[in-house]
Parts: structure tokens; sequence; C-alpha cells
């Protein structure tokens, strides 16, 4: 069934729990997260982010996504990850997307303070709900860069008082906030700073933190972090990663001369991404 951030992150509270957020830029991803929470009968959130757009265009996915959301049996909401333009915001909007995220984590903080407003005020019109996001994890959602997380000098912590202002002014529903995780691949253990995630709760009233950068953190560290407030993890890298992975060990073992059929090398990579995806979410539920 499709639902709202606001609803999901209602269930994540009320269960102390948080709700894995998937990209699905493409339709082998959506199936494979779709058949994991319905496998293991857990709300989930299915997102694509603007960056994906060279992959598949939102205009072709995001239907899609709204679509297989509302017949799945479990609570799903369909969310814009790092939307960067009111244009691609209300794109999605319009499509039937019940969440948004207005990313404007790399410009000054009044200038974030007053897109984060408009993109607030363009959702309520559709009755959705907006995440934001305030600090840098320094790489962009694609994971461009060394992947070495805490040696990532672009970094910015979020600041709680700060948040607080953030949060009253502008209204969102979700903070994404910066507490030492990076996006894309670790080669490195991150260095994290659950007190940041604490006292943005304490300081905002408990407002649903969100976590970036999920792949990669130890489970240990999940829980950790979802004790401290997260509710709202985003993961891809890995699933992704995978999906590949799977894939290559497919071709390895074809037989020399034998046809390789895209159709096998699909699903393939669904059966290993709704494996990883099962993983993942056990751990934000706390089920391992």
């Amino acid at each position: 069934m499709l639902v709202t951030l606001n609803e999901i992150m209602k269930i994540a509270e009320e269960r102390k729990i948080a709700i894995g957020a998937f990209n699905a830029p493409n339709l082998e991803s959506l199936r494979a997260v779709l058949a994991a929470a319905e496998e293991l009968k857990l709300p989930v959130i299915v997102q694509v982010a603007q960056c994906h757009e060279i992959y598949t265009p939102l205009a072709m996915i995001g239907p899609v996504m709204v679509e297989c959301a509302k017949k799945a049996t479990v609570p799903v909401c369909v969310h814009l990850d790092h939307g960067e333009t009111f244009e691609y915001l209300e794109e999605a909007l319009k499509i039937g997307f019940t969440s948004i995220m207005y990313d404007g984590s790399v410009l000054p903080y009044e200038e974030n303070v007053a897109n984060t407003k408009k993109a607030v005020a363009m959702a309520a019109k559709f009755g959705a709900n907006v995440e934001a996001e305030l600090g840098s994890m320094g790489k962009r959602e694609s994971g461009a860069g060394d992947g070495s997380g805490e040696a990532d000098d672009t970094k910015i912590y979020t600041d709680p008082v700060q948040a607080k202002e953030f949060v009253k002014e502008t209204g969102v529903d979700a903070l994404a906030c910066s507490f030492g995780t990076t996006h894309g691949i670790y080669l490195t253990k991150p260095r994290l700073d659950f007190t940041v995630v604490e006292r943005v709760r304490e300081e905002t009233g408990g407002i649903p933190v969100v976590m970036h950068g999920g792949s990669g953190v130890s489970r240990e560290d999940f829980h950790a972090a979802i004790r401290a407030g997260v509710r709202k993890i985003n993961y891809f890298t890995y699933m992704d990663k995978a999906a590949g992975t799977a894939v290559a060990e497919w071709a390895s073992r074809l037989k020399e001369g034998q046809p390789a059929f895209f159709v096998e090398a699909s699903e393939t990579a669904i059966a290993a991404m709704k494996e990883n995806v099962m993983e993942a979410m056990k751990t934000f539920a706390i089920l391992d």
C-alpha cells in the first residue's frame, strides 16, 4: 500500500526501528526491494535520486514505482532522493511520489533554508512530506570520490542547535544529518558520532533523523544509530555491488560458446539484490 513518509516514520518511531530506504533506479532493483519487504512483512521506502536520471528517466521509472507501491502487501513510501531542482521535485510530486528530499546541503545556510521552505510549500499541495539535509557527507549521492569515508575532508557535521532553527523555519518532516557516514564504498572503518543524532533529536523535539551513506556500516553501528534516533536509513551501493558481483560470477560459469542471455543475468541480479536487501532490512528492524 502506498503511504507517506510521515506515516512510515510513525511506524518506525512506535517500533523504535529504522525503515530501509532503497534506491531503485531500474525495474530489477525495484522488484528486488519490494520482494524482500513483502517476504519479511516490513514497511519500506523505495526511492530514486536525481543523479540516477542517466540510468532510467524519472518519467519512466516513477509511475512504475508508484503503481507497484499501491499493489504491495506492505506499507511503501515512494520517495525522491537528493532532489536538486524545483522542476525535478515537482515532476516527482505530479507522478505521485509521497515524499521528496530537497538537498541544499552544499548551499549557504540561508539559501538552504529559503529553498527548503519552497520545497515544503510545494509538497504540501500534493499531500506529500519533505526530507532535507543539514551538514554534508562530502561526496554526492552517486558515491563519486575516493571512497575512504573518514578521509573525506569536505564533510561538515550537523550542528544540533542549528538543526533546531532549521526545522523550525522550514517545517520539514525528516532531517538527514551528517555524523560520520559517506556516500559510496568505505575503504576504512567510518568514525560515527552518535551524539550528533541524539542532540539533534533533543533540540528538534524528536524529528526523524535520516542516515545517508548506510552501505558498509557494521550491524553494531547501525543498531547504535537507531538507538540514538535514526529512523530512515538510505542504502544502495552494496545492494548494487551484490548484483554486479552475482552477474559477473554467473557469466564466468558460462561454457565456451554458450550464449549469455540478459534475462538470465537480470534474474541473477534480482536474486542477489533481494538477499542483500533482506539482510539490511533485518538489521534495520533489529531482527538479528
